[in-house]
């Protein structure tokens, strides 16, 4: 029988093992998400043994109804296939993430304790029950509790607080040893305007609580920002036209402050890098190759391969700044700019989180990366 046979054997109900084994010391986290919308291309059977990913995220469940679903149809081949690689490598911990941008429902499903243990429970029978032995843990990925999220999904205030409810009842429910983690912002603007993590959640409380944070250390330039500017730059860069006061916590190194400020431990911190791009059609060139211009409208930029692509077309040239210590591009006759990393500014933010006692690295998404995994060999160097 081969493995994928025997993994959705696993599947149907076959009496197998459960991998639940304790992740709460020190050991490092190199994080991957993967979205099922990139089986068909980039199977997560084509992940190597040898890869250095740690922790596999599988992106998204969703919430309906205030339970758990998950509507793609490569899912059972997707559970399998991560079955056969955790068999490959003993010792991955995979994660069922739930919610991301633009999924509703945390809200209700969280309000009560009993919509709160309904709705955890309904998770616990569809990734663990009905699926044993494929996930390790659970990552709630709530954008956002309280304010700053898309308009049309339903927040309150008392979410903060119920975000934290939330979590313990995930432990509570799920076996001894399972992980509980959660992604959390840094960006300073989102759909209402000036954005604070600290009004969406109990982040002390959540540095306790969880066995670790993937903290969202991206999206810092994006529709939201009223110039083109860098998706996740290192530090603050004083001619960015952003109010100070937010100016100073909206980069990478600012963010890491912020949530050890508000008491998370570094070494419940696992930094996130962007392995896709941010892209502005500025109204006019400026003094800086498009940097910190106005813009007409925002554009994404599928991934390394695609940023590869531009940079090979006549017309773009790219260029680096000393303080964000991020490249991007610029093509004077479309007057397009755009903000990427690559394996050099994500090696800087590795070492940068290896030297501050942060858990490890993570990235958004595994399926942005070349053939050769040039960003994750990057990303992954200084915890390896």
């Amino acid at each position: 029988m081969s493995a994928a046979c025997a993994a959705l054997l696993l599947l149907l109900g076959a009496v197998v093992p459960v991998s639940a084994t304790p992740d709460r010391g020190s050991r490092a986290v190199i994080g991957a998400y993967y979205g099922n919308w990139f089986s068909a291309a980039e199977p997560i059977s084509a992940i190597p043994s040898d890869t250095p990913i740690t922790h596999l995220f599988y992106a998204f469940s969703t919430i309906e109804d205030g339970r758990c679903v998950l509507n793609a149809p490569t899912a059972a081949k997707d559970f399998a296939d991560i079955a056969d690689l955790k068999r490959r490598k003993p010792g991955l911990k995979a994660l069922i993430s739930v919610g991301g941008w633009g999924a509703g429902g945390f809200s209700d499903a969280a309000l009560t304790r009993a919509s709160r243990s309904a709705f955890v429970a309904s998770c616990v029978d569809r990734f663990f029950t009905r699926a044993p032995g494929v996930f390790d843990g659970v990552d709630v990925d709530w954008e956002f509790p309280v304010y700053g999220g898309p308009a049309e999904i339903t927040d309150r205030p008392e979410d903060k607080r119920n975000m934290t409810l939330l979590v313990r009842e995930f432990r509570r429910q799920l076996d001894r040893g399972a992980l509980v983690t959660a992604a959390l912002p840094t960006g300073r603007l989102q759909t209402d305007g000036p954005y604070d993590p600290a009004r969406s959640f109990e982040l002390g409380a959540l540095g306790r609580e969880l066995d670790f944070i993937t903290l969202m250390t991206y999206d810092m330039g994006t529709g939201f920002s009223p110039v083109a500017t860098f998706n996740a730059p290192l530090r603050e860069v004083r001619e960015d036209p952003m109010p100070a006061a937010d100016r100073r916590w909206n980069n990478v190194t600012g963010a890491v402050d912020y949530y050890l400020r508000h008491g998370v431990p570094a070494r419940k911190l696992v930094l996130g890098t962007p392995f896709y791009g941010r892209g502005f059609q500025v109204r006019q060139e400026g003094p800086d190759h498009g940097l910190y211009q106005p813009y007409e409208s925002a554009f994404w930029v599928d991934g390394w391969d695609e940023v590869q692509r531009l940079k090979a077309t006549p017309g773009w040239r790219e260029h680096w700044h000393p303080v964000a210590r991020s490249p991007w591009l610029y093509n004077a006759a479309e007057r397009k700019f755009v903000s990427f990393e690559n394996p050099r500014s994500i090696g800087i933010r590795a070492q940068y989180a290896k030297q501050r006692g942060l858990r490890g690295t993570f990235m958004w998404e595994l399926g942005h990366d070349d053939a050769e995994h040039s960003l994750l060999d990057a990303m992954s160097k200084p915890f390896r």
